[in-house]
């Protein structure tokens, strides 16, 4: 059994950052985020594994979002920039033990989420 524990959501303007981190309460080799706005599906953010030398992105996010961990401490990091009103949703750390190229099928394990809401 994975746990994962997000911090670092809350609320923000409009072309402001916002830094979420993850920590797991054991080593694992592919962590990632995912997110779900109101209404909306849970939507693949970012993914990296467990060196760092491979990580993905959504298309949403490309470019103004970098996924990092830190292994020492079980961690992984999401520094968001240039946030908009649509990036306003619950976060979610992920798990999978299927890779970094991953889809909600692939998680094993889900965190239990972190608000982002970013004001116009």
């Amino acid at each position: 059994q994975v746990h994962l524990a997000e911090s670092g959501g809350g609320l923000v303007q409009a072309g402001g950052s916002l830094r979420l981190s993850c920590a797991a309460s054991v080593s694992v080799y592919a962590m990632g985020w995912f997110r779900q706005a109101p209404g909306k599906e849970r939507d693949f953010v970012a993914a990296i594994d467990y060196n760092g030398d491979y990580t993905y992105y959504g298309d949403s996010v490309k470019g103004r979002f970098t996924i990092s961990r830190n292994n020492a401490k079980n961690a992984i990091y999401l520094q968001m920039s240039t946030l908009t009103p649509e990036d306003t949703a619950v976060y979610y750390c992920a798990v999978s033990h299927r890779g970094a190229r991953m889809a909600i099928g692939d998680i094993d394990y889900w965190g239990r989420g972190t608000q982002v809401t970013v004001s116009s």
